[in-house]
Formats: structure tokens, sequence, C-alpha cells
């Protein structure tokens, strides 16, 4: 079973790897909602759902009375234990939460745009890069390589052909506008996420286990 099993929602009968793409996904959700909970003074944990479940989940303690400090600190350690997270990474949230969550009122809408654009994102990443991501996970300096350029080319590049692509372009380029985060971090998170999703099991190898177990 997975670390975040009860997270998730999960039954015991399901089949979870600690550590993978769901974990990951979670705890960068976690720390955003920590951040926002520090930075406007959040003290109603039911307006951050993810960082409530983590929270509860892992006993994770109060410090100095303020909800957000304990508990950003305990996931960042987590994200970096797990995953090499680098220091960046978090600053570059820290300083998006700030431009932009300066009162509660923000609260909602900022998450919101958060996920409509990892969701836009990953999605137009997977249409553009189709087959190269097929590559094995050794060579990982050539996946990060082709995530960098087609990450820059997301930003820069006005001749997409297909206009559902060049709508989505669009919406992510507006939401990072607000959003605030470089090339470098996106890249960083995507390449985080595919790399992760290589190791993921795919159906029709649990089809084949299965078989193989009869």
């Amino acid at each position: 079973m997975g670390l975040f099993s009860k997270l998730f929602g999960k039954s015991n009968k399901e089949e979870h790897k600690t550590g993978g793409m769901e974990d990951y996904m979670t705890l960068v959700r976690v720390y955003l909602q920590a951040a926002i909970a520090e930075n406007a003074g959040i003290t109603n944990l039911a307006m951050l759902p993810d960082l409530r479940m983590f929270k509860t989940t892992l006993h994770v303690p109060t410090l100095n009375n303020k909800l957000g400090v304990g508990e950003k600190k305990h996931c960042k350690k987590m994200l970096k234990d797990l995953y090499n997270t680098e220091d960046d990474f978090f600053k570059e949230v820290d300083q998006s939460i700030r431009k932009n969550c300066r009162k509660i009122q923000d609260v909602q809408t900022y998450l919101i745009q958060f996920q409509n654009f990892t969701q836009d994102l990953m999605m137009l990443m997977g249409n553009l890069m189709k087959f190269k991501l097929r590559m094995p996970s050794f060579m990982k300096k050539a996946i990060y390589g082709m995530t960098e350029k087609t990450v820059a080319d997301i930003f820069h590049k006005n001749d997409f052909k297909d206009m559902g692509v060049m709508k989505t372009v669009v919406a992510i380029r507006n939401y990072d506008k607000r959003l605030g985060f470089s090339e470098k971090w996106i890249t960083d998170f995507v390449f985080q996420v595919v790399m992760l999703a290589k190791k993921e099991p795919r159906p029709a190898d649990d089809d084949n286990l299965k078989n193989n177990s009869k």
C-alpha cells in the first residue's frame, strides 16, 4: 500500500506504490496548501482538504500556533527525501503564493488556477511529446532535454497548426502569467511526473501478471 492510501481514499484492496506519481502530486498539493495557510493566515483546515488529510493522517503538529509552518516543513522534507526535489522548486511555489494569495478570498481562485494549469500542462505535454515519452527511463538526460524543449515551445512557439493545441497553449501562458512559474520550474515538474509515470504498472502488465499467476 502507498504511504498516502488514506489521502487518496483507496481501499485496502487496491495496490498503490509508495513514492509513486500519485504520492508526488499529493505532496506538491500539500506543500502548496501549507504555504497558502502560512501566508494567508488560514486557521480553518476545511478550506485546504489535502493539507487536512496530510496533517491528520501523519499527525503533524502545529508549530508556533500557526497552521502551515510545521506542515510545510514536514512536507518539504518528504519531497526532498523521496524525490530529491531542489530548493528552487519550493522557492518558486512560495513566491507564487506570496504574489497571489495575500488574503483568504484569493485562496480558492489560486487553487483552481494551479489545478487547471497543471492539468492542461500535462495533457498538452503528453500530446506534443507522444512517442518520445516511450523512451526507456535510463535515458534521463535525453528525456529531460526533450521536456525542456517542449516547454520552451509552449511559451515561445506561435505556429502550432492544431487549433486545439494553440488554444491550450494560450490558456497555459495566461495561467502562468498569474502564477509566475519559470520554464525551469515547469520543466522540472513535468520531468518528475513523466519519470514517475514510467514506473507505474500498465493495465496490460497487470493482466499478464494475473494470467501468469493462474
